[in-house]
C-alpha cells in the first residue's frame, strides 16, 4: 500500500480508504448502496487493515447514524491504526437547528458522532456540503476551537466549490486559525470536472484531494456497456438523484477502452478505473465501497499494477471533455486534457 501526506498536515494517509456509506442499510438511498451487517462489517474492515488502509470514512448522516456505530465497533480493537473521518451538516432529524454549520449545532453534531464512533478524538472532521446562512468566520473559528478541545485533529470540506473553500482558507489565514488540509470530492472516469479548479486549488492551497464515488455511481462497475444498459431495476437508478447526469455516448466510448484495457492487462474494468484515479496530481486517497467481501478483495487489487504512458493516455484522451467558461484554453485551441496537463506539470 502507497501512503501520501493529506494536504499539508503531515498526516500519511492510505493511497486507497475504506467508504463505509455501505454500512447500515437504513433508508431508501442507504439501503441501496449496502446492507452489511456488523459481522460482515468487522470482516471487511479487517481485510482492509490487513492490505494496509489506514483510512475509513463515513458521515453522520449516513444509514441515520447507523454506519458510524459499526464503524466505531469495528475499529474499537484496532483505534491507533485508524484514521476515522466523518462529515456533518446534512440534515437527519426535524429538529429545526439540526443541519447546517451554526456554532450550537456543530458542537452538538460533533459530540453525537463521538458517541457513536466510541472514539474521544475524530482524525478529520468534514464539512459535508457548504452552508449559506452561517457565516464563514463563525464557522472556521469554531472549527479552531474544536481543533484546540482536542475533539478533532483536522478538518476538511466536501462538495465546496472553489470560492467556498478558498474563502474559507482565507479567512483562516486571516485570523490564525486551523485550515482545511482535506477536500473530499466526486472524480471519476467519467466525472473529470474536479480538475478546472478545485484540482489546482488543491495544489496552491496543499489540500489533499478525498475521491469519493470513484466508480461514478456503478456506472464503471462493468456491469453495463453499450449493449447491456443500466436495467430500470438497477440500483443506480434508485441513488440516482445525486448522480451528475452522464451522455450515454460518453459514458461507452469510454467503456469501450476499458474492455480493450482489461483484455490487455488482466484487470477488470473498476480495477483500471481505480488505478486510473491513482495517478491523478493532488489525490491523497481513492475512498473504495463495498457490499462484500468480494467485492472489496477485487477493489483492493487496483494498487497491484500500474499502467503504462500509452494505456494512460488513451484513458486521458476518451475521457477529456472540453472545460467550462473560464478554464478552457481558448488561446490555443486545445481540448481539456491539454489543460490538465498544464496543471499537471505543476505537481512533476
Amino acid at each position: 500500500m502507497k501512503y501520501n501526506f493529506l494536504g499539508d498536515s503531515g498526516l500519511r494517509v492510505s493511497e486507497l480508504g475504506f467508504g463505509a456509506g455501505t454500512l447500515g442499510g437504513k433508508g431508501q438511498i442507504f439501503s441501496a448502496w449496502g446492507q452489511a451487517s456488523q459481522v460482515e462489517a468487522n470482516r471487511m474492515i479487517g481485510l482492509c487493515l490487513d492490505a494496509g488502509i489506514n483510512y475509513f470514512d463515513t458521515a453522520d448522516v449516513y444509514s441515520d447514524g447507523e454506519s458510524e456505530i459499526m464503524l466505531g465497533e469495528a475499529l474499537k480493537a484496532h483505534r491507533q491504526q485508524a484514521i476515522i473521518s466523518t462529515k456533518v451538516s446534512i440534515r437527519s432529524d426535524d429538529q429545526i437547528n439540526h443541519v447546517g454549520y451554526s456554532r450550537s449545532y456543530l458542537l452538538h453534531a460533533v459530540e453525537q458522532s463521538l458517541k457513536r464512533l466510541k472514539t474521544d478524538y475524530i482524525d478529520v472532521l468534514q464539512l459535508h456540503q457548504f452552508d449559506g446562512f452561517t457565516s464563514i468566520e463563525q464557522l472556521m473559528r469554531t472549527l479552531n476551537d474544536l481543533v484546540s478541545s482536542g475533539k478533532v485533529r483536522y478538518i476538511g470540506a466536501s462538495n465546496f466549490s472553489g470560492w467556498q473553500l478558498m474563502k474559507a482558507q482565507s479567512i483562516a489565514d486571516r485570523y490564525g486559525y486551523e485550515k482545511f488540509v482535506s477536500h473530499q470530492v466526486y472524480y471519476s472516469l467519467i466525472g473529470r470536472d474536479y480538475e478546472w479548479e478545485l484540482m489546482p486549488l488543491n495544489h496552491d492551497q496543499h489540500i489533499g484531494a478525498v475521491v469519493w464515488s470513484p466508480l461514478g455511481w456503478g456506472r464503471l462497475t462493468g456491469k453495463f456497456d453499450r449493449h447491456h444498459p443500466i436495467p430500470q431495476q438497477s440500483r443506480l437508478h434508485e441513488t440516482a438523484q445525486f448522480a451528475p447526469p452522464v451522455h450515454e455516448d460518453y459514458l461507452y466510448r469510454i467503456l469501450d477502452v476499458l474492455k480493450e484495457l482489461s483484455k490487455e492487462t488482466q484487470k477488470n474494468i473498476p480495477q483500471l478505473a481505480l488505478n486510473w484515479l491513482l495517478n491523478r496530481p493532488t489525490v491523497s486517497s481513492v475512498l473504495i465501497g463495498a457490499r462484500n467481501e468480494k467485492q472489496l478483495k477485487e477493489n483492493l487489487k487496483s494498487k497491484d499494477f500500474h499502467l503504462d504512458d500509452a494505456q494512460l493516455k488513451q484513458l486521458n484522451s476518451i475521457s477529456a471533455v472540453y472545460p467550462p467558461y473560464p478554464y478552457y484554453p481558448y488561446w490555443n485551441g486545445q481540448f481539456s486534457e491539454r489543460h490538465v496537463q498544464l496543471v499537471s506539470s505543476q505537481f512533476e
